[in-house]
Order: C-alpha cells, then structure tokens, then sequence
C-alpha cells in the first residue's frame, strides 16, 4: 500500500539537557523539541505543517518523502493542512496560471490566490472543488496510531 502524502520520518536524539531534538532528513526547516517523546512527535507534526508551509511561498515543490530509516517515526502535519498542500502541488503539477484554475473554478483569481496560500485556512469542499477542477481528488484516510 502507497503511503499517505505529506508523511515524512523523523529522528529524535535527546541533547545534553536531556530534551528530546527532532530533526526530519527530508523537510531540514523542520525544527522543534521536546521533553517527551508523545510531546516531540506531536509538535513535529505542527512543525512540519508550518516548514511544508514556506515551500510554495518560496516557490519551490514539496520535498519527496523518503522510506524511515530504522527508528524513525512518521509524522504527518494536521490533516487540513495535508489537504491543502495535495492541492498546491497537484497545481504546481498542472503548470497552470492562478488565473486558469480561477476561471475553471468560475472563481476571481483573489479567491484562488486564498485557496492556495498555505496560511490561509480554506474549507475542504473548496479544496475538493478545486482538486476536481485539476482533474484530481482528495481522498481521506485514517490509520492506527
């Protein structure tokens, strides 16, 4: 089975001080810490979100993630933030203008603007919509922790 998109391992090595680094081989802006393991994996995902945030805004794509390494773990930004990065990259993908995917959509180009700025939340109905117009999908899925 295809992992899911957006998941990238990541290594926890415990400092001098005893707090927990994580680092991810992958995503290197990740950057976070934490004094339990429940707590560093936890705030890595919110860490992720926000590093995989900076790509688009810097005009780059969404790193490929690689298979974990032993004792590595997974770790997954928020599922809609997961949403809208799978619509980011399947525009990028597309090598449309904004003003395309705003004139499928039967949309202003401001509103797409929104749709694809990471900081922005969007509803998943409009990311769904805007998926369908690139002739995608989303699909949601749910795993053991």
């Amino acid at each position: 089975m295809m992992r899911p998109a957006f998941v990238y391992p990541v290594a926890l090595e415990r400092d001098p001080g005893g707090k927990l680094q994580v680092f991810a081989r992958d995503v290197p802006e990740l950057v976070t810490s934490a004094w339990s393991e429940a707590e560093a994996l936890e705030m890595a995902a919110d860490a992720l979100e926000v590093a995989l945030g900076s790509y688009p805004i810097a005009d780059r794509d969404f790193p490929p993630a690689s298979a974990p390494l032993p004792g590595e773990h997974l770790v997954a930004p928020p599922p809609a933030a997961a949403a809208k990065f799978v619509v980011i990259a399947a525009w990028r993908a597309a090598g449309i203008r904004k003003t395309d995917l705003a004139e499928r959509l039967g949309l202003a180009e401001t509103e797409v603007r929104r749709i694809l700025d990471p900081d922005r939340r969007t509803k998943l109905e409009r990311l769904d919509e805007a998926a369908r117009a690139l002739g995608k999908r989303i699909v949601i899925g749910i795993e053991d922790l």
